[in-house]
């Protein structure tokens, strides 16, 4: 039982993370049971601190009493760990093109956010930012106009990181804050995909 235990899966995370969201979408696609543990970001605990003693954030990844932080490289480490139902395509050039994407909303996501903890000036030129994003994707949506999915025809690593990263929580901000930035007509690959 003991050895049973210090094999378990147990994610340190916040409910509203979208980090911690990848994480947890990719366990729930993959099946994987696991033990949540939700932290409190004013007051950090003394086993977050332990296990990410770098960044001390989440998400944090225990398997088999080892840390893994950091929600892509949670998400990977998923995906090579459990096999099955793979998020990562076995081609290694769509691996490559997959990772670039995944890349693209890492460097490029956060101005999303931007456009609604800011105004004026500032505002307008992360909404230009965001816009020129999302045109970029829907680009891609465009020419893979024939697949269910960002990377294909399943759910793969870039739809939990773009979906992570932007979609977790854009409807209430956008409610509350008032910009709109997801429109379907100017982004109707994007919105099939939603």
């Amino acid at each position: 039982m003991a050895d049973q235990d210090h094999m378990k899966v147990k994610l340190h995370g916040h409910w509203a993370s979208p980090f911690s969201c990848r994480v947890l979408w990719a366990l729930s696609l993959k099946g994987i049971p696991y033990d949540y543990i939700e932290e409190d970001l004013r007051n950090k605990s003394e086993l977050l601190l332990q296990y990410n003693p770098v960044h001390k954030k989440i998400p944090v990844l225990v398997h088999g009493g080892k840390p893994i932080c950091e929600s892509m490289i949670i998400i990977e480490y998923i995906d090579e760990k459990w096999p099955h139902k793979p998020l990562l395509p076995k081609d290694p050039y769509d691996r490559a093109l997959a990772r670039f994407w995944v890349k693209f909303a890492e460097d490029k996501g956060p101005s999303i956010w931007k456009v609604f903890r800011t105004t004026g000036e500032e505002q307008e030129k992360s909404k230009k930012a965001s816009l020129e994003m999302l045109r970029t994707i829907e680009v891609y949506c465009r020419i893979n106009v024939d697949k269910k999915f960002f990377g294909g025809d399943e759910i793969g690593i870039f739809d939990i990181a773009f979906g992570g990263m932007i979609v977790h929580w854009y409807d209430i901000i956008e409610e509350i804050v008032g910009v709109k930035l997801f429109e379907a007509r100017e982004f109707p690959g994007l919105h099939e995909m939603d």
